[in-house]
């Protein structure tokens, strides 16, 4: 375990930021005139020069070292949807022998990693290895730490020599500049003219599970494929619900306390924290900050849990489904847009009914989730979160938006060109207590069930996995928000009188897709139903979600943007299907082996053991009926089992012989993913008849109850 800190003798205040070169530790460090060149770079006005570059990375080097840094790496986000980083030390040899610590404002701005490795979908031949790292100024360079040292981290854009995104953190910041140019072509239709910039902001709630760590290392399917592949559930599951903002074991609390304070040194704004509802599942949730900065910060956030974790004898999962039975987990992507001088777009504020600007914003909104809601759920397609969408704990497949019942009041009123009916806000909720107070009241209550519900000033995205990069589904509710918003300012330039053209536009808008709102129960089959009658998709599974992606609308969508070329969407699309592939031929493989290597040999000879136990008992003239049941049907279980595993062993070997990356992953969707669930069947009732000490691995009991 790491150093203990207290809190008392080096407050919050103080340790916020330590590892962070913010603009505040910038402020304090560089040149007034060379930190004023910073900030209009940081907004867009001006290209960052070498010369400033090299004044800023003397500044940083000077600051590392001082804090123990002796290397320095350009950290991005590549394609695999985790982060990369190959480290470089400040040392510069001379002609004497000696050193000299150097980091120049090329070295900061540039780096140039091996890039061969990585996937690109097809951008580049495989012998083409060059990549370059370009550090993006508006996200703060940070310091990792750990007991073998400290390294400073910059964070940049990956790129191949043509220029092409590698990454995740170009599209996303390329969304942000097209979201940004249409939305202030908005404001400056509607009399703002003091806003310069709107920026999409995120606050990225992140749930995961906690399990020991002695028996996760006794798991090879958690080692393998962060979930369970073999596991029957306990007497007890989550059906108590006594585990949802319970009080913290003091294992937990300890590790909660050290993961906080080493993601506050970063800066990353860890706020807060609890139970989840099933057992042993946690979340954890920062205040928000612009989209690309959280999107760092989340990929840093999911880096920590884990190293954390295991400080604390403890595994963070991180997979949208661990554990079949109960709750899994996702990324309630928190998302707004906000200008620079503060004007947060979707405060309804006091009345929004009256607010003009918060209901052209936010029908746009729901005009774009109604529009590209393939692309949303693209956004979500993962192999893990396949498991999870639609199981009756998360959003459905089904896309979405929920508004409460006054906001979809208001903007049926406007589409059915019907008066006010003084809808206000403002209003308390009276608890007829003296001792309480009463409590304002939003505008719309919480709809935990819907994939893209407005919470107060925010839209949630729900569907997004656990274990994924939030840039990727932001990119694409960027860009979708963007092209709407842009067929909106068109309308509304050209008008003479805007008042009449907003009322029009928002009628015009709502009436044509208020089939995407739905204010009810979507975990309901009734929903689903209603939902066909709508005309809205229901895309269960990723192989079905992807192909949107190469669809010339969504290509012509992201180049009218300048998001995405084509070649980079299409590489996007391969990339993310042979993923999946991937992920499901190494669950399937990992099942195989426990199944033969393990849960096999163990059931077999504990069969053969019961049925000597019954054959003695019977020659000493003993009752042995039930030994020799059991024994027999354990026996059957086997032999299914066996032959389930011969079975998956062929439909496997079928899906890896295929070329063609699409249909392979379908192959591996309908093939491979219903014979694995086969197997799992056997072994899991085999699990239920076994002696607790035969079976090879550690149960459910002990990887949800005890840590």
């Amino acid at each position: 375990m790491s150093e203990t800190f207290d809190l008392t003798e080096n407050p919050v205040s103080s340790l916020y930021g330590s590892n962070c070169f913010s603009n505040a530790v910038m402020r304090e460090r560089l040149p007034q005139n060379v930190y004023k060149e910073i900030l209009a770079v940081q907004a867009g006005e001006k290209e960052l020069t070498l010369e400033v570059a090299d004044v800023v990375a003397a500044s940083m080097r000077a600051w590392a070292m001082e804090k123990g840094a002796t290397h320095y790496t350009h950290w991005f986000h590549p394609l695999t949807g985790l982060t990369a980083e190959k480290h470089d030390s400040f040392i510069a040899p001379t002609s004497d022998g000696k050193v000299l610590m150097e980091f120049s404002g090329k070295e900061l701005i540039k780096g140039e990693p091996d890039a061969s490795s990585f996937p690109s979908g097809g951008l580049r031949a495989t012998f083409e290895a060059r990549g370059y790292t370009a550090w993006d100024v508006t996200s703060p360079a940070f310091l990792k730490q750990d007991p073998t040292g400290t390294t400073l981290c910059i964070p940049t854009a990956f790129i191949s020599y043509y220029g092409q995104a590698l990454d995740k953190k170009v599209p996303l910041l390329r969304s942000m500049d097209a979201l940004n140019t249409h939305a202030l072509r908005i404001l400056r239709a509607l009399g703002n003219t003091t806003s310069k910039r709107v920026s999409t902001t995120l606050g990225p709630e992140q749930e995961y599970f906690l399990v020991n760590k002695e028996y996760f290392d006794k798991r090879p399917d958690l080692l393998l494929t962060g979930r369970t592949v073999f596991g029957s559930m306990p007497a007890k599951g989550q059906e108590m619900e006594d585990h949802y903002f319970g009080a913290l074991k003091e294992q937990v609390a300890a590790f909660m306390r050290e993961l906080n304070i080493e993601l506050w040194k970063m800066g990353v704004a860890a706020k807060t924290q609890h139970n989840e509802v099933a057992p042993n599942q946690f979340e954890i949730a920062p205040i928000f900050s612009t989209t690309n900065v959280a999107a760092d910060g989340n990929q840093l956030l999911m880096e920590t849990l884990k190293k954390v974790a295991r400080r604390h004898g403890m595994e963070a999962l991180l997979h949208e489904k661990p554990f079949a039975g109960v709750n899994g987990s996702g990324k309630h992507n928190n998302w707004s847009m906000a200008t620079n001088d503060g004007i947060n777009l979707l405060d309804p504020g006091e009345n929004p009914e009256s607010n003009a600007r918060f209901l052209f914003f936010t029908a746009a909104i729901i005009e774009a989730v109604d529009r590209y809601a393939l692309l949303l759920r693209a956004s979500t397609a993962t192999a893990g979160n396949d498991h999870r969408l639609g199981a009756n704990e998360a959003p459905p497949a089904i896309v979405s938006v929920f508004l409460g019942s006054q906001l979809m009041e208001v903007f049926d009123r406007i589409a059915d060109g019907k008066a006010s009916n003084g809808i206000t806000g403002g209003e308390r909720i009276k608890l007829g207590v003296t001792s309480l107070p009463s409590l304002p009241k939003d505008v719309s209550d919480r709809n935990r069930t819907s994939p893209f519900a407005f919470t107060g000033n925010k839209f949630e995205f729900r569907m997004v996995g656990a274990s994924q990069s939030i840039a990727t589904p932001n990119t694409y509710l960027n860009t979708a928000v963007a092209q709407v918003l842009s067929e909106f300012a068109d309308k509304l330039e050209k008008a003479t009188d805007k008042n009449a053209a907003i009322q029009a536009i928002i009628k015009e808008s709502y009436g044509k897709h208020r089939r995407v709102v739905f204010n009810g129960n979507n975990y309901s089959e009734e929903w689903v139903r209603e939902a066909e009658r709508r005309g809205l998709p229901n895309i269960r599974a990723t192989v079905d979600a992807l192909p949107v992606l190469i669809q010339k609308e969504t290509i012509a969508l992201f180049e009218t943007h300048k998001v995405l070329s084509c070649e980079e969407q299409e590489s996007r699309y391969h990339i993310y299907l042979e993923r999946y592939s991937k992920q499901i031929n190494i669950e399937a493989g990992v099942m195989i082996e426990m199944a033969r290597r393990s849960i096999f040999p163990a059931v077999s000879s504990y069969a053969s053991s019961l049925a000597r136990d019954a054959a003695a008992l019977a020659a000493l003239g003993a009752i042995s009926v039930p030994q020799e049941k059991r024994a027999k049907r354990i026996a059957e279980l086997a032999n299914e089992l066996y032959e389930e595993t011969e079975k998956l062993e062929k439909v496997l070997g079928d899906a890896q012989a295929i070329d063609d990356t699409f249909t392979q992953a379908k192959a591996y969707r309908e093939k491979v993913v219903p014979q694995m669930a086969n197997l799992r069947s056997r072994a899991d009732a085999l699990e239920k008849l076994v002696a607790k000490d035969v079976w090879p691995f550690p149960g459910y009991e002990e990887l949800l109850f005890k840590l």
